[in-house]
């Protein structure tokens, strides 16, 4: 699987860790202590050292990437992971560094950036990407909704992974809704994110009591 996505896998890590160079380009420019986490209202209440900022967050996507890109390849049912969504999947993390970089600093530049209306968009656009996916996703060890009872039963895992998907998309659009007509609040995203890792768990447990009835 890695050597299939040997060139997908150098341009994800060169993707990655681009931020750094950026960094470097506006060293003298950026504060030594720098907001790095910001909350519902946009307001920075988190802050970390600049080098932290410049080299720790884009060698952290790094590492996830690589961690995941292996772990995944050395699944025993790797034959049932899609192309597409291995891909896709790997381009989660530099996404994530870039989108990062995008958002902190140009803040700490003195650029006015809405970083919760960017981090909003980014979630529900990844939860609608995710929704479209989870259907197609076949059981494996590392990618998916892994149960007792999905990694138990193949038909557990598929019907499991439909109706998570489904919840996903709309989840994902509701977000995306709310966001965009500035609605969004702390309750309503809390909400959501718990009703979409409970209610595929509670789905799950639900099929596996009901046929063992």
């Amino acid at each position: 699987m890695l050597k299939a996505n040997k060139k997908t896998l150098l341009i994800t890590s060169i993707v990655t860790v681009l931020p750094v160079l950026i960094g470097l380009l506006y060293w003298s420019r950026l504060p030594d202590v720098m907001a790095t986490h910001f909350g519902m209202h946009n307001e920075a209440n988190g802050f970390s050292s600049k080098a932290v900022a410049v080299f720790g967050l884009p060698l952290f996507c790094l590492a996830i990437l690589w961690l995941g890109a292996v772990v995944t390849s050395r699944d025993p049912k790797k034959q049932n992971i899609s192309p597409k969504l291995f891909v896709m999947c790997l381009w989660i993390a530099p996404l994530v560094s870039l989108i990062c970089a995008a958002t902190i600093y140009p803040v700490n530049l003195g650029v006015p950036v809405n970083v919760t209306f960017i981090a909003e968009l980014l979630v529900s656009v990844m939860l609608i990407v995710l929704g479209n996916y989870l259907p197609k996703c076949r059981q494996n060890y590392t990618i998916g909704i892994k149960l007792p009872w999905t990694l138990a039963n193949e038909e557990n895992w598929n019907r499991t992974h439909r109706f998570a998907g489904y919840l996903w998309l709309v989840c994902g659009l509701l977000m995306l809704a709310l966001s965009l007509c500035g609605a969004m609040q702390a309750a309503w995203l809390i909400a959501i994110l718990i009703g979409m890792v409970l209610a595929p768990f509670a789905f799950s447990f639900w099929l596996h009591v009901k046929k063992d009835l």
